[in-house]
């Protein structure tokens, strides 16, 4: 069974991997295009906002909260049962969602004051900012209604379609940039327009999957059924346990919008590269094992529970560690490559890898947060999460205040990265304390294998790397092939260390139950 948890991770990883790189040839047309000016902030804000709410609505709150639900529906009751639960979840999350865009959107300008207040001294930038959020607002309706289907398909062992299709986000939204944005006065507000487009296209590539499972959805009101008063419950405490790192991201929006123009904008490109690594594995391996712990808790499988819980965390330090490592040390060969192209400068490079650095910091603890929260939500425990991520919120806030005085917008960065090591901290002391997990024997050895793993791995980048001024001076190509090198220079380092030193990978597949 271990065996079929990892594959079903490949299969995740691979495929969004796929949409993870069009998303990287997406934002190095940006960096081209656009640079970091004040159109591409207002964008950025105006795309973070129903981002965000993408993230605590669609794929954090909801999901977290309907996957256990439709598992135990799915073993305990009756297919008409089932269905009926898909049919009134559809319609009330639809009604609901339809409400909150129509506020939205009416709203934009107020939601802009109260998420980039520093955008109301430029009329011009807080106008633009404001008429872009109308048209991408309604991306979250569209996208919740997509995290719906897709948390459907993989409770049912079906996870190809749902990761297959951010692909269609990235496609869109690259369309628009090369061949939309010439024909608008403000470039910028095409971006807009693809991110709307790119909604509908996601959830009408759903359907026909449901279809095959015979659970296309028939909406219908159910506000007072028993199941999604349930999903209710366990969703409003969600909103915060799930996404804390995505409410620090936006107070970090914020605080940016009151520094000087293109802070918002470093900010950014530091996080779709922290994005990307978490995406190809965190992301995948916490989509995955959530619908398999939902089902040994369902199944009052404690020791089973527990051994994926283990599994998920080592994998988690197996891949996350070398790719912090990696991540820290190679920021700023990592920008020159991809982003120092047209409008995006040297002094870009700069600002952007002070941020990297600080948020790449924290990309093991994201991606520990995305193993240990299911050990929670497929409980259907919702409120140990939210009282966590309430409390990282708070110090999030406070190293904000702090840093941001004497590190600018790589302080932002730095406290969600401290914050999410405290948020996962606590996430997994629990755990330990109410004996939901119980650590397999052998973690002193593995983490020796780490730590040599990674040693080696940092002398070799430091060497190869040389200084960030030759990369600026380097062809795209001669950068290319450099940092190339470099990877997969890196990647056999660590490798050849770990399983010299005696690591067996055969023995991480076998542990999960």
């Amino acid at each position: 069974m271990s065996k079929s948890l990892l594959r079903s991770t490949g299969t995740v990883s691979a495929l969004t991997f796929l949409s993870r790189l069009l998303g990287f040839v997406r934002d190095m047309l940006y960096a081209r295009l656009f640079g970091a000016g004040a159109g591409m902030d207002a964008f950025n804000v105006a795309f973070r906002i129903p981002n965000l709410m993408r993230r605590l609505v669609a794929e954090g709150a909801f999901s977290q909260a309907f996957v256990p639900v439709f598992s135990e529906y799915r073993a305990q009751r009756s297919p008409e049962e089932l269905k009926r639960l898909v049919d009134e979840v559809a319609g009330t999350l639809g009604a609901v969602l339809l409400l909150l865009t129509a506020l939205g959107m009416i709203g934009a300008p107020l939601l802009v004051w109260l998420f980039a207040s520093g955008f109301s001294s430029e009329p011009a930038k807080f106008a633009l900012t404001a008429d872009m959020l109308r048209i991408t607002f309604p991306y979250i309706l569209f996208i919740a209604l997509t995290a719906f289907a897709g948390g459907i398909l993989n409770s049912c062992g079906k996870f190809a379609v749902p990761a297959l299709t951010p692909v269609l986000l990235n496609l869109c939204m690259i369309g628009a940039a090369l061949w939309a944005a010439p024909h608008f006065a403000e470039p910028t507000l095409a971006l807009a327009w693809g991110v709307c487009i790119a909604g509908v296209f996601q959830l009408l590539y759903q359907l026909p999957a449901l279809r095959a499972l015979a659970l296309l959805p028939r909406p219908r009101w159910g506000w007072a059924s028993a199941g999604v008063q349930r999903i209710l419950q366990l969703m409003l405490p969600a909103m915060l346990g799930s996404s804390a790192a995505q409410i620090n991201l936006l107070i970090n929006t914020q605080l940016a919008s009151t520094l000087p123009t293109g802070s918002v904008s470093w900010l950014y490109y530091s996080d779709r590269l922290v994005e990307f690594t978490l995406g190809i594995f965190g992301a995948a391996l916490g989509t995955v094992i959530l619908p398999k712990l939902a089902r040994q808790h369902a199944d009052a499988a404690p020791a089973a529970f527990s051994a994926t819980l283990d599994w998920g965390l080592r994998w988690s330090l197996l891949i996350g560690v070398p790719s912090t490592v990696a991540l820290m040390i190679l920021a700023g060969p990592l920008l020159a490559t991809l982003f120092m192209h047209g409008e995006f400068t040297a002094h870009d490079v700069v600002m952007t890898t002070r941020s990297l650095v600080a948020y790449g910091s924290g990309l093991v603890a994201f991606m520990l947060i995305k193993v240990l929260a299911p050990g929670f939500y497929a409980r259907q425990d919702t409120r140990t999460p939210v009282r966590y991520g309430l409390v990282s919120i708070g110090v999030n806030i406070g190293l904000q205040l702090l840093l941001v005085q004497w590190l600018a917008h790589a302080g932002l960065a730095l406290s969600t990265a401290l914050a999410s090591f405290i948020n996962a901290g606590l996430l997994l002391v629990r755990l330990l304390r109410d004996g939901h997990y119980v650590p397999v024997p052998g973690w002193w050895r593995f983490g020796l294998h780490l730590l040599l793993g990674n040693l080696a791995m940092a002398a070799f980048l430091l060497w190869g790397a040389g200084d960030l001024a030759q990369w600026y001076t380097a062809t795209t190509s001669e950068r290319l092939l450099h940092l190339a090198w470099l990877v997969a220079g890196g990647m056999a380092v660590y490798a050849v260390t770990c399983l010299g030193t005696g690591l067996r990978l055969r023995d991480l597949v076998a542990r999960a139950a």
